[in-house]
């Protein structure tokens, strides 16, 4: 095992403590493994780290090896938001879906489940769930990540989702604090802003937050996103304002705040991550996250030479550090607790929570089921198709490398059946591509893409009897022969929908 640094070290072992980056490779690298023994508390894995479950299962047992109760955090939301299953799509309806259903006992299951997944595989800090109140539908980052726009909805599947998850052993993180939900920008690429009052603040944004501390959440993410109501110069993330002032003297939080990657330009373009990261810690935060793109030694030993600067300079309290360090290592001692908590599969679901299959390991396959909605009639198909599937750009925080939609499954289920891609409206490709066969149209969020209505409106002006497959939020009117609103693009609801094109349940 590593060598300790030394035990007079105190602010470089703090330092590194406070900490939470990722790394490239699906296996733990020499210098990760030396900063573990050095005394990095945190690891946080991304898609690129993650080939199968038996192998995530190694890579978590080499960082145990340096330190036992070592942290490792994921970004596995469930839904469209996957790094579990990032090649392939989630087992698991998001957010949106779950709230559409409105069964916090289905919500609970399902978190449950993914916890004993990700419980499996030695994960123990789940980043989510999503606490956000999607009031604003054109939201670019939010969207099905959302449990939906009703702030008591929101907050009692975020409790249910928390209970769930923790019950497997994996500590939640309630997130993007304190709501990112009214924002009509991208953190990832820009700073955005909710200008509301104090008022709104309290009745909408806040409400799922608080449900979660009263559920218990292990801990927080902080939002990079300035609410001027509260602080008028400082994002979330840096602010003490609502840090420490809301979040913890007048909400009553007292567990890990985490701040969202420190490399999303709303920091990294502003502050820096160096300077950001040590007024995060000054500002309340408790843990760094950062390792979305920036994945290397490099970026570790920067931020704990910042922070160790910053207190020998005088402009971060060496007691603000020890504290954030303090309560990093108070959760990773609950999660070693807590090992023992994972249930067996489909241990807590009851027959008849999730019609159609009952227990175990299908419970996110019928939750999909359940969030479908159907508008129009239409005999199911038995014939071969055409799937044109109208692909956004994907946000960051949902990432282009994993699959999604209906083609792949109706392929199965209706054999001969094609399928193509397009980025615009282009409708006559669509139409020669299909010949006589029908039209599977599958869009994402039409509502905020003028380009996918442009083709739908063509194609059914050509083809009255296309299918319409509606995987993002459904605020565009629904139209079609058939629309089916999936409520979330997760592999398990487009499964859901392909079931709903043929009338054939899959096994």
């Amino acid at each position: 095992m590593t060598t300790l640094v030394s035990s007079t070290d105190t602010v470089t072992r703090d330092a590194l403590a406070v900490l939470q980056p990722g790394f490239t490779g699906t296996s733990a690298p020499d210098w990760l493994l030396r900063r573990v023994g050095e005394g990095l508390a945190s690891v946080g894995l991304f898609g690129r780290n993650i080939h199968s479950p038996e192998q995530l299962a190694a890579l978590t047992a080499q960082l145990r090896a340096e330190r036992d109760d070592v942290l490792v955090a994921i970004d596995e939301e469930g839904g469209d938001v996957t790094r579990l299953e990032v090649r392939d799509g989630s087992s698991f309806p998001g957010n949106y879906a779950l709230g559409r259903v409105d069964d916090v006992e289905l919500t609970r299951a399902v978190a449950r489940e993914l916890g004993r997944r990700l419980a499996e595989c030695g994960v123990n800090l789940n980043w989510a769930p999503s606490a956000d109140v999607n009031s604003n539908p054109g939201n670019p980052v939010i969207g099905v990540r959302s449990f939906g726009p009703d702030p008591d909805l929101v907050a009692r599947h975020t409790a249910a989702y928390v209970e769930g998850l923790q019950a497997a052993g994996v500590a939640a993180c309630t997130k993007h604090f304190p709501g990112h939900g009214d924002t009509a920008v991208d953190s990832h690429l820009a700073l955005p802003a909710i200008d509301v009052d104090l008022d709104t603040l309290h009745a909408r944004e806040l409400v799922p937050f608080r449900a979660a501390i009263a559920a218990g959440t292990k801990s927080v993410m902080s939002a990079h996103i300035l609410l001027p109501a509260l602080d008028p110069t400082r994002p979330a993330t840096l602010s003490p304002q609502i840090l420490t002032g809301l979040l913890r003297r007048e909400l009553g939080y007292d567990g890990l705040i985490v701040t969202d990657g420190m490399e999303m330009d709303a920091i990294a373009g502003t502050y820096g991550i160096e300077r950001g990261s040590v007024l995060a810690i000054a500002a309340g935060a408790d843990a760094i996250c950062v390792g979305g793109g920036l994945a290397d030694e490099e970026t570790v030993l920067r931020l704990r030479d910042a922070l160790v600067a910053a207190v020998r300079g005088g402009d971060l309290p060496e007691e603000r550090l020890a504290d954030a360090a303090a309560r990093v290592r108070a959760l990773a001692s609950w999660t070693q607790g807590a090992r023992g908590a994972v249930p067996a599969p489909g241990a807590d679901v009851q027959e008849g929570t999730a019609p159609g299959t009952g227990v175990g390991n299908d419970v996110g396959l019928a939750a999909a089921r359940r969030a479908v909605r159907l508008t129009g009639t239409l005999a199911p198909q038995t014939e071969p198709v055409y799937v044109a599937s109208f692909t956004p750009v994907a946000n960051i925080a949902v990432g282009a490398e994993t699959p999604w939609g209906v083609a792949a499954e109706l392929a199965r289920l209706l054999p001969g059946t094609e399928a193509g891609s397009y980025s615009g409206a282009e409708t006559g490709e669509v139409l020669r591509a299909a010949g006589e066969r029908r039209i599977v149209a599958v869009v994402r969020d039409e509502h905020r893409h003028a380009w996918m209505g442009e083709a739908l409106d063509g194609l059914l002006a050509a083809r009255p009897d296309t299918v319409v497959v509606e995987m993002g939020l459904p605020e565009a009117p629904a139209r079609g022969a058939l629309h089916i609103a999936t409520h979330g693009a997760a592999r398990v609801c487009g499964l859901a929908a392909a079931e709903a094109v043929t009338g054939t349940r899959i096994p």
